[in-house]
């Protein structure tokens, strides 16, 4: 292939999920072989639809998705898929061809090592920690040595050394990629293009350049917009307030008067459709619980997970209002697992205060009932007067603070993006009134315009908080009384 070939397009696309919502509305955009690509939007705008469109998941309702003959394409995803977890990492990687590979463990400590990740090939999937996982998926695509290599999310949940392994890999990587991610600085290091989906136009602009050339151009644009409908608005009050004029003078003036109001007529619809800038949730406080005292969590020890083995260690933590810790440690420590210990009450070291209501974000959402619809999952979680039903109207409220519009309150939790169930899931913190919060990887998936509103709410919270993170930039906006570092 040469590397000015175009290897993938899409000609006047349009998708919808649900009939007269439209997702896509006549995309049209192309990639050029041998290219790193940024794809940027609004949680919820529709970027992992276009890869199920690109890798034939789904079909356009009109239009054309078009790529030359014979073009391998994987696709890393946001999440491992719950039947797969029950797999060995053997089995894992066998899935992803359709004849049986004889040479498979060759091949899976490649990809691994790759991705800078050891295991056994015999270990089930569901054992490993959520950014072992994520590594998993990355390795699970570029075993198959696409052509097209599609990044949905590929930092989430990673730490900091992982990062720094993706990013040298994708910029020395020959072939073509495609990344959606909200990592800002991640794409910048390798990024020659951008697609960006407009959730208002439901179209895709393309740019050239990399990442923050292209936020440079977006705002450049959206400025000249704005400068070119304020002179127009000028123009057309002019014209209507001397047609109102000359409509009273009779005569031929009328006759003005009506050219007059032709041409504002001509000039209002001249007006640029100006881009709405990506909305941003609006800040929020998460209640604490009411009568809350004492020490509210207790660490007594922690499980640490080295080289697939768990050991234990003695720690002494205490944590009462106002106090958040911070848990840290590489990938595969044992971070996730903790946290779900303590949250179920399984935990041997951990001693949760009487009735204390516990708020658990799980980077996975598998604390959401997929099934239930957003006004369900909102509303069976809020803490209404004894003899008194859960106030439809403060769920609403809350709801429309996080964007949850009418349009998708009644949608099945399953069918919302990732960046849409991190939403619900923090406007079910709110509803609830926790008075220990604990949050895992709170920050995935998540538009970074967000990321500073949410900082500020955990920031302020003052129940008690364990807060796991492997964003600097984020931690440093919350308030941190503690750190646990179970690799210390």
């Amino acid at each position: 292939m040469s590397h000015s070939e175009t290897i993938l397009s899409f000609d006047a696309v349009s998708f919808e999920y649900e009939h007269n919502r439209p997702l896509l509305d006549g995309v049209d955009f192309n990639v050029r072989e041998a290219t790193k690509i940024t794809f940027m939007g609004q949680n919820g705008a529709g970027k992992s639809t276009i890869f199920k469109l690109i890798n034939r998941g789904l079909k356009p309702k009109s239009g054309v998705v078009n790529t030359i003959p014979k073009l391998s394409i994987a696709t890393s995803h946001q999440v491992m898929p719950h039947e797969e977890r029950e797999l060995t990492v053997e089995a894992f990687f066998q899935k992803r061809f359709k004849e049986k590979q004889y040479d498979i463990g060759r091949r899976i400590d490649e990809v691994l090592a790759i991705v800078n990740l050891k295991a056994p090939h015999d270990r089930l999937v569901k054992s490993f920690s959520g950014g072992q996982q994520a590594r998993l998926l990355l390795a699970s695509a570029l075993i198959q040595d696409p052509d097209l290599l599609l990044l949905d999310e590929p930092t989430n949940n990673l730490d900091p050394a992982g990062i720094e392994h993706l990013t040298e890999f994708l910029i020395n990587y020959p072939k073509t990629v495609i990344v959606i991610s909200h990592d800002a600085d991640f794409l910048n290091a390798f990024t020659q293009g951008v697609l960006y989906l407009d959730v208002f136009t439901k179209k895709v602009e393309q740019y050239v350049g990399n990442y923050y050339d292209a936020v440079a151009a977006i705002e450049a644009r959206r400025e000249r917009e704005n400068m070119k409908n304020a002179q127009m608005a000028k123009g057309i009050l002019k014209n209507k307030e001397q047609a109102n004029v000359f409509s009273h003078k009779g005569g031929k003036l009328r006759l003005v008067a009506k050219k007059m109001r032709d041409k504002a007529e001509e000039m209002e619809e001249a007006m640029v459709e100006v881009r709405r800038e990506d909305k941003t949730i609006r800040e929020f406080d998460i209640p604490v619980q009411e009568e809350l005292s004492g020490e509210i969590l207790k660490l007594s020890e922690v499980s640490i997970i080295r080289n697939h083995k768990a050991t234990t260690r003695k720690v002494d933590i205490t944590l009462r209002k106002k106090e958040h810790l911070l848990l840290c440690g590489p990938n595969g420590i044992g971070k996730s697992t903790l946290l779900e210990k303590i949250a179920s009450g399984k935990s041997e070291g951990a001693t949760i205060g009487r009735g204390v209501r516990v708020g658990y974000y799980r980077q996975d959402f598998s604390t959401l009932n997929f099934e239930h619809t957003v006004r369900q999952s909102l509303l069976e979680v809020m803490q209404p007067k004894e003899g008194e039903r859960p106030s439809e109207e403060r769920m609403r409220m809350v709801a429309a603070g996080f964007l949850i519009t009418k349009e998708w309150i009644n949608s099945k939790i399953g069918t919302l993006s990732e960046g849409q169930k991190g939403l619900v899931s923090f406007a079910r913190l709110v509803l609830m009134e926790p008075g220990l919060l604990i949050l895992d990887e709170p920050t995935n998936h998540i538009n970074f315009r967000h990321l500073p509103v949410i900082a500020a709410a955990l920031d302020k919270y003052e129940g008690a908080m364990i807060l796991v993170s492997h964003i600097p930039e984020f931690v440093w906006q919350v308030r941190i009384d503690q750190t646990l570092d179970l690799d210390r």
